[in-house]
């Protein structure tokens, strides 16, 4: 990695690990621990994040927008732990639009992931989106956030799991003719707005969370509802 893509990394944390009582986490994962984040309203409305992968109800009045990294392992530790919560609490029951964008950031093959992931997205839809979103953090390795891992194969043989190959071959040709780089790009440019520094990172109607529990987010959400 380059020495500022090294510099970003270090700046990006005074753990927010707490948020999700992911403290043990800490224990085995990055030395340079990756922050909740903090950051300004530069906008955040539902039409910004217009044709992003998203669960619940696309008319919701509150949008809850994650920044993520899929080499990040407290965004891992967020999918197991916290969104479940959210799912079960907000999303399943209409209040929240949730919205993922990718903030890679932490190694060469964080842009690369978040690149074919919006290829998945971009050909095989929403639903085999977050199939494959989810499956990439339940196979993320312990350890490896400065090791090249997701390679195009492995990408190539994850989306494989969950689709048949005619259309894994149909993602492949499509991110080599670089269809993932724009979608990655507004994401970046979004991310920089709202002062986004690490991983994972929460904007409700873009004002970022900063709470600890799902009651503090749901707290939040009924804020938003009622402006």
């Amino acid at each position: 990695m380059a020495n500022s893509k090294n510099k970003k990394k270090n700046q990006a944390t005074k753990s927010k690990v707490w948020m999700y009582g992911l403290a043990a986490v800490a224990a085995v994962v990055i030395v340079v621990v990756i922050i909740m984040t903090t950051g300004s309203n530069s906008g955040g409305s539902s039409e910004e994040a217009m044709d992003q992968p998203f669960l619940g109800d696309e008319k919701a009045q509150v949008e809850v927008i994650e920044f993520g990294d899929y080499k990040c392992p407290y965004c891992k530790a967020f999918e197991q732990s916290f969104f479940p919560q959210i799912d079960q609490e907000l999303i399943q029951t209409g209040d929240v639009k949730f919205t993922f964008m990718n903030y890679p950031f932490i190694n060469v093959d964080s842009n690369r992931s978040a690149e074919f992931a919006e290829v998945v997205y971009q050909e095989l839809g929403n639903d085999v989106f977050w199939e494959f979103h989810r499956l990439m953090y339940e196979k993320q390795t312990e350890g490896t956030e400065q090791q090249d891992i997701y390679t195009e194969d492995y990408l190539f043989d994850t989306l494989k799991e969950i689709t048949d190959e005619e259309k894994a071959e149909q993602v492949l040709t499509a991110f080599e003719d670089g269809a993932g780089e724009e979608a990655v790009d507004y994401d970046l440019e979004r991310a920089r707005n709202l002062n986004v520094t690490g991983t994972p990172a929460l904007f409700v109607n873009g004002e970022p969370f900063e709470g600890q529990t799902i009651d503090d987010l749901k707290e939040m959400v009924d804020e938003a509802k009622a402006e």
